[in-house]
């Protein structure tokens, strides 16, 4: 018997990975491949499947919200694929089957296979969906706090502290991380960040920038009633949120 398997990732290259990853498993029956979280909730409705290899970070539907949308009583074993090194790795490993820290390598797809094929050989799949909606009913409210964003090129895999970002821009479906006299584009939305980083020393000051608040000097007036954050750098952030908000904000950090 194999393990009747679907991919979930909005990401093409990573699909691609995974999919290669996957050619020549024995145990592995590759059903299905899902660009989103509404895509996949068709084809899980559809074909069924014993695991799926799930992103986290999807826009539109993150892969929680997938799986709370899902028939509990036909819910498959997951492995979450994240490129986000977070807090709430933990949890992922103590509650769901595995987790894949994006580049994964073969033998660390092949060490989640082994641990899937062991499970669905001692039929414990109602104990499997079990584990992970206490995952999902036990999660914090408040999203897992990035501590380091994984930025890809077509060269390699670079870890940029949260701590080093001096405000991030919006573009499209893309970021801009601004770290001192360097940028990196990240393929992430800023709804997405925002809530990775909410609570910490970051705020969205307009729907085009989040910024660190350490790196605020100063808040200047702006005409109609409008007001700029002024960075240490001497950047400039026009600010949509109000200016007691922001002084609440910058009181805590």
């Amino acid at each position: 018997m194999k393990l009747r398997t679907i991919i979930v990732d909005d990401e093409a290259l990573a699909r691609e990975r995974l999919r290669r990853f996957l050619t020549g498993e024995p145990h592995v029956e590759l059903i299905a491949e899902c660009p989103d979280g509404p895509t996949a909730l068709e084809t899980i409705g559809r074909t069924g499947a014993d695991l799926l290899l799930l992103d986290i970070q999807m826009p539109g539907m993150d892969g929680f919200e997938l799986l709370r949308a899902l028939d509990p009583e036909r819910l498959p074993d997951v492995v979450f694929v994240t490129a986000f090194d977070a807090h709430a790795i933990r949890a992922f490993e103590a509650r769901a089957l595995d987790y894949l820290l994006k580049p994964t390598s073969r033998e660390r797809l092949r060490e989640a296979l082994r641990r899937a094929v062991e499970r669905m050989t001692a039929k414990n799949g109602g104990a499997a969906a079990e584990r992970l909606l206490g995952l999902l009913a036990d999660r914090d409210p408040a999203p897992a706090r990035l501590r380091r964003v994984a930025v890809r090129n077509s060269e390699k895999v670079r870890f940029v502290a949260t701590n080093d970002i001096d405000w991030i821009e919006a573009a499209g479906n893309y970021a801009i991380l601004h770290t001192g006299k360097e940028t990196h584009i990240l393929r992430e939305t800023m709804s997405s960040l925002e809530s990775q980083m909410a609570g910490d020393a970051f705020l969205r000051l307009s729907r085009s920038a989040i910024v660190n608040l350490k790196r605020v000097k100063e808040i200047q007036s702006a005409v109609a009633g409008d007001h700029i954050a002024i960075l240490a750098d001497g950047q400039r952030i026009p600010m949509t949120r109000t200016l007691k908000e922001v002084e609440e904000r910058m009181r805590t950090v």
